[in-house]
């Protein structure tokens, strides 16, 4: 635990209107907030969440947005502008899915086989 990712393949997008995450974006992000972007049926993975953070510690296999990263690999690695990403990506994915879109996203592995 914690030390997991997500593994490949493409998973459906829902917006959770409840839980801690939840809560605390609808105060942080009160001009844009609809709920968490929330990936659909991962494999052995529960509440796998789209949002801000910097490095690992601010992670369980959630998505991390950001807009620099540094040392991903196999090191602790730093993700930079992270709500700025956020601010700019979330907005038009919440739209799409309170109008009844079908959003998705693809994990891919490039890790040798």
């Amino acid at each position: 635990m914690h030390e997991t990712r997500i593994p490949a393949g493409t998973y459906e997008i829902l917006l959770r209107k409840e839980g801690g995450h939840h809560n605390r974006y609808k105060k942080r992000f009160e001009d844009i907030h609809k709920g968490m972007l929330w990936l659909q049926d991962v494999p052995n993975f529960t509440w796998i969440l789209i949002h801000c953070g910097n490095h690992d510690d601010h992670t369980s296999g959630c998505l991390l947005l950001g807009d620099t990263q540094t040392e991903n690999n196999k090191s602790r690695g730093f993700v930079g502008s992270s709500t700025n990403a956020y601010r700019r990506v979330y907005p038009p994915i919440a739209k799409a899915l309170e109008e009844g879109e079908c959003v998705e996203i693809t994990y891919t592995d490039f890790d040798p086989v």
